[in-house]
């Protein structure tokens, strides 16, 4: 069995390259520096059979990350907060409910669903008319739960003041928009195989990790592989970026992929 994860974007809120900047990041020609609003896609596979296929955010580059790496069918989606880079996309999940006739399963605490419901209200109207996204909403609070056989564990951190949910999925730990977060919760990363953590640039932020507070959070919790995520124009380029960080941590990139095999169950 494998855990594959796919980076469909990597970028802050405003992604990367940022409208109107001409600094050495924004005007980089790596595709590596080019960052669409943070998502995930994480599989498992066994043999030729896909188990378990969910996206961790929907932010406003939805339609193009589907697009981009053609798929097709969701078993859910995770949503770590209601912050519109975050949440923006899911008018998109009309496509897919096209293509399976059923509603998108999402799951988030309460308070995010209830974001969801006022933002996307005509989505819940008592009689919607034809075409409009379909959505099953399911509240999750700190306690595991399974998708499709598969158990994801919430994890609490701090987004500034806003609580948000970062998620370990077996092997696989994502803890993106955290200012902070307590050490037992952190430790519920530990054992991972591959952990990501965000950060936006070097300086200290109100509402994020600094670069070293990321890297502290990495090394913290000890994963075989560590990725950045959430990136701003801020930080210099990817290969520079990449030839500054610790042995073990690196910058992800938008279509980075990940295999993580596993024993079966």
């Amino acid at each position: 069995m494998v855990f594959r994860i796919t980076f469909l974007g990597t970028g802050t809120s405003t992604g990367v390259p940022l409208i109107g900047c001409n600094c050495i990041t924004c005007c980089s020609t790596d595709t590596k520096d080019k960052r669409l609003r943070s998502s995930v896609l994480v599989e498992v596979v066994s043999g030729r059979e896909r188990l378990f296929r969910i996206l961790i955010d929907a932010g406003p580059d939805f339609r193009q990350q589907m697009l981009g790496h053609a798929v097709t069918s969701l078993d859910a989606i995770l949503l770590t907060h209601e912050h519109r880079d975050h949440i923006a996309g899911l008018d998109d999940v009309r496509a897919l409910n096209f293509l399976s006739k059923k509603p998108v399963p999402v799951y988030a605490e309460q308070r995010v669903l209830d974001a969801v419901q006022k933002e996307f209200d005509y989505a819940f109207a008592e009689y919607p008319y034809p075409g409009l996204p379909k959505m099953t909403l399911h509240p999750i609070q700190g306690d595991p739960f399974r998708i499709n056989g598969v158990e994801i564990m919430p994890v609490r951190a701090l987004h500034g003041r806003l609580p948000v949910f970062g998620f370990r999925i077996g092997p696989f730990g994502y803890l993106t928009d955290v200012k902070s977060i307590q050490e037992e919760d952190l430790d519920k990363f530990k054992g991972t195989e591959v952990f990501v953590v965000s950060t936006v640039q070097r300086k200290p932020h109100i509402t994020h990790f600094s670069l070293s507070e990321a890297v502290d959070a990495a090394r913290k919790v000890g994963a075989g592989r560590s990725y950045l995520t959430h990136l701003s124009h801020c930080l210099e380029p990817h290969e520079d970026l990449s030839r500054d960080l610790p042995a073990g941590i690196l910058p992800a990139f938008d279509g980075l992929v990940l295999e993580i095999p596993v024993k079966d169950e």
